[in-house]
């Protein structure tokens, strides 16, 4: 039998006022804390991963890569896994083993002598931290519920942000120091991680409701008739072009900059430190603003905007030089807002619309097309700059745009 997908017309209930500007009230205090532990551990971990391999067990760029591939890979194949357990009532023991399969995964590292154990440290490292975006949002969901929800989750979007820039600041000042520096580095991280497992699984959470007496436990922008599970796989194929603006700032940009401007890569070091900036200032109050609005259409909103932002930068590259990064500069600003609106909204409407009882499976599936999008983008980015910018920018528009169109058409109405 073949389900059909029309469009909604229903209306949406949507909130008379907008959430208070104070996500982290909602959220159990030593998980908070666990959250900002992690997020600087994860800045830490990050910058210095492939260097380790490189310079302490003296492994091939190639062969240091290929590794962080499979981790990459075997972690996303975890999700599913993750997922069931959710929905059995686990919440944050499954943050907990996200965090304490990456302290593991540095443990494996620091006692890795060759390309075997580095692969081993890579996929557990893998596992955890691809398993982390969805126990996180099962964590989230378990203690708060609507508009409230909506803002804790754009809060620990924040942190982690501020967390990884600060991380990869420190990171940057320790590899000044060489190998031993670098095995210092990873001990420190994986204390981080094992502190902030410890915080989350005293929260001794399950898959009940926490609220307040007289509360119903219905969140209160629930659909009034369930969500059709079509439409809920459309936003996980839709989301598959948006998770290619992740390594824009990464992959494209800087390629672009280097290799078709000949400009300085400071320009493209600029653009990734005012991203980070602009989203961990104005990432909560984006989502706060948009309390009144369906969720459905800032996500489609988001994919416009940043299909838009694709067309500018396709633009000001043309200029060429110094005029050409000026511009990507400027059109930046907008690709960075639509990259607010689109993490602000997506694991918001997902959550919003997944029935109680499938809560993780629905999130694993929309994890996991992120997590393969992302997967994806480095190589696809390329090879399109390769055969011209125009391939490139106009190919991702074209993409998001119609993601956008499908969000719109068929998304779920919440």
């Amino acid at each position: 039998m073949t389900t059909t997908l029309a469009p909604a017309h229903r209306p949406v209930r949507r909130p008379t006022a907008r959430p208070a500007l104070r996500p982290w009230s909602h959220l159990p205090r030593r998980y908070a804390v666990a959250l900002g532990v992690d997020a600087l551990g994860a800045g830490l971990l990050r910058p210095f991963l492939l260097l380790y391999g490189v310079s302490v067990l003296h492994l091939t760029a190639g062969r240091t890569g290929l590794a962080l591939t499979v981790g990459l890979f075997a972690g996303l194949a975890a999700v599913p896994l993750t997922g069931r357990w959710i929905d059995r009532g686990a919440r944050s023991s499954a943050a907990a083993l996200a965090l304490l399969l990456r302290a593991l995964g540095v443990v494996v590292l620091m006692a890795a002598d060759g390309p075997v154990g580095f692969t081993a440290a890579v996929v557990v490292l893998g596992v955890g931290n691809q398993s982390w975006p969805t126990a996180h949002a099962a964590v989230v969901t378990a203690v708060t519920e609507g508009r409230a929800r909506d803002a804790a989750l754009a809060a620990g979007r924040s942190l982690r942000n501020a967390g990884l820039g600060l991380g990869a600041l420190i990171a940057t000042v320790v590899l000044a120091g060489g190998a031993g520096a670098l095995r210092t580095l990873a001990a420190v991280t994986g204390m981080a991680f094992l502190a902030a497992a410890a915080l989350t699984f005293s929260l001794r959470l399950t898959g009940t409701r926490r609220r307040a007496a007289g509360r119903p436990a219905e969140t209160p922008d629930a659909p009034a008739v369930p969500v059709a599970p079509a439409r809920l796989g459309v936003l996980g194929i839709a989301n598959l072009p948006y998770a290619f603006c992740f390594d824009v700032l990464e992959v494209a940009l800087p390629a672009l900059l280097v290799t078709r401007l000949h400009a300085s890569a400071a320009w493209a070091s600029g653009i990734f430190v005012g991203n980070t900036v602009l989203v961990i200032a104005a990432q909560v109050a984006v989502v706060v603003w948009l309390g009144r609005r369906a969720r459905r259409s800032a996500l489609a909103g988001a994919g416009l905007l940043l299909a838009a932002s694709y067309l500018g930068f396709w633009a000001a590259g043309s200029l060429g030089g110094t005029a050409g990064a000026i511009g990507l500069v400027a059109v930046a600003v907008p690709y960075t807002l639509g990259e607010i609106l689109y993490t602000g909204s997506g694991t918001a409407l997902v959550v919003a619309s997944a029935p109680p009882e499938r809560l993780g499976r629905t999130l694993a599936r929309w994890e996991l097309s992120t997590g393969l999008g992302k997967a994806l983008a480095p190589a696809a980015l390329t090879a399109l700059l390769g055969v011209g910018p125009g391939a490139l920018w106009g190919a991702l528009a074209a993409a998001t745009a119609l993601g956008a169109a499908a969000v719109r058409r068929w998304g779920p109405a919440i």
